[in-house]
């Protein structure tokens, strides 16, 4: 890793270090706009580490290679932007199915479809839960700086070994591009997760067993373990299965792995909320702006605050639930699209509180000005719901 100390870099080369620092040894990708520089700086890094950079001819073979890496024993990520994630689905899907734990760093841009290349989003939040077919409990980790670039991309990794699965980073244009000082730790100083190695041996190894915390240990190929992969429906010895019942068992787990261990995974920020009636939801790069918005207000007599989500799958859901009980009479969600993360939130306040919407299209992120604009019209009641 990066010698310790305070360096000056962009998102996307405190990522790419940040994967170095967990021990990232594999890197599978194709270049796209705005996540490019992820890969350089990878390619650049990974012949003095003995790591494996492969360059490949699309997105759909860049996740298919490190879902094998990953089998093989090594720390695996990819990384892309919208249109190459949307080719990333189906084996988003296997890598969920089958228990593979790699990362996935997904720099929003403007879309749909090639959209606005070079200009920030927040599109793809709810493509991060729902992309994939089919039932399963997914780990999104958001950042709003150059130093959570290298922060969460080291948790994304402890989080994909410690609960076997894909787990995606989601960035977007500005904090990819933007450039800050990071700090970089001593090495002894990192936290750093493996994965939980098989107690039993070959002759009697379920490798879809779990364990007590729903996660089954996981045998590398090559170590004497007999171990079937498959995206079929499959029992704890890894063999298909029509049968109903195992359909539920695998499925009820996969989801149960996540939504039982909330407590560890959900992370979420909060500036200003003890007193506050209204609350601004805000991720990534509006983050930013919001913590601005809510100086502002404050300084004009509105009782504002802000809520954060850096886990923002699994959503946290109960905060919101319990603000909304206890004094919070409003949630400002503001977001670079046309909603998505807005219909979480009056979801989780259950009709306790209203929510509304600060909505902008892709291309730049909201000014605290514009986010002011909006709780202005809350307290006077010039804002429509945000479905109206």
């Amino acid at each position: 890793m990066m010698k310790p100390g305070v360096h000056f870099m962009d998102g996307n080369t405190a990522c790419a270090e940040g994967a170095i620092a967990a021990g990232c040894t594999f890197f599978a990708g194709y270049p796209i706009t705005p996540a490019s520089e992820i890969l350089e700086r990878i390619a650049n890094r990974f012949p003095e580490l003995h790591g494996s950079y492969l360059q490949m001819e699309d997105e759909l073979a860049s996740i298919t290679a490190i879902l094998g890496a990953s089998w093989a024993g090594r720390k695996a990520m990819t990384a892309t932007s919208g249109p190459g994630f949307s080719l990333m689905m189906e084996n988003y899907g296997l890598g969920l199915m089958t228990e593979t734990p790699c990362v996935i760093v997904n720099v929003m841009r403007g879309g749909p479809s090639t959209g606005l290349p070079t200009k920030v989003a927040q599109g793809d939040v709810m493509q991060t839960r729902w992309g994939t077919h089919g039932d399963v409990g997914v780990i999104v980790l958001v950042p709003s700086s150059p130093q959570e670039m290298f922060d969460l991309t080291v948790e994304a990794f402890n989080m994909a070994e410690k609960y076997r699965l894909p787990v995606i980073l989601l960035s977007d244009e500005m904090v990819s591009h933007m450039t800050e000082k990071v700090e970089i730790p001593p090495k002894e100083e990192l936290n750093i997760v493996d994965r939980k190695k098989p107690r039993d041996p070959p002759s009697e190894f379920l490798p879809f067993c779990p364990d007590e915390d729903l996660v089954p240990p996981m045998a590398n190929a090559g170590e004497g373990y007999g171990v079937h992969v498959t995206g079929l429906t499959h029992d704890e010895e890894g063999h298909p299965s029509v049968d109903e019942k195992t359909q539920n068992m695998l499925v009820t787990r996969l989801i149960d792995k996540i939504r039982k261990n909330a407590d560890d995974i959900l992370k979420y920020e909060e500036y200003k909320t003890e007193d506050a009636e209204i609350v601004i939801v805000a991720y990534g790069s509006v983050y930013r702006s919001a913590i601005e918005a809510v100086d502002m207000a404050r300084e004009q007599g509105y009782k504002v605050g802000l809520l954060r989500p850096i886990t923002i799958w699994p959503f946290p859901e109960e905060r919101i639930y319990d603000m909304a009980r206890n004094g919070t009479e409003s949630f400002l969600v503001a977001e670079i699209n046309f909603g998505q993360i807005v219909f979480e939130v009056e979801r989780c306040t259950a009709g306790a509180a209203k929510t509304y919407l600060a909505p902008k299209m892709g291309g730049s992120i909201h000014t605290p000005e514009e986010i002011m604009d909006r709780i202005v019209a809350i307290d006077q009641e010039k804002i429509p719901d945000f479905k109206e």
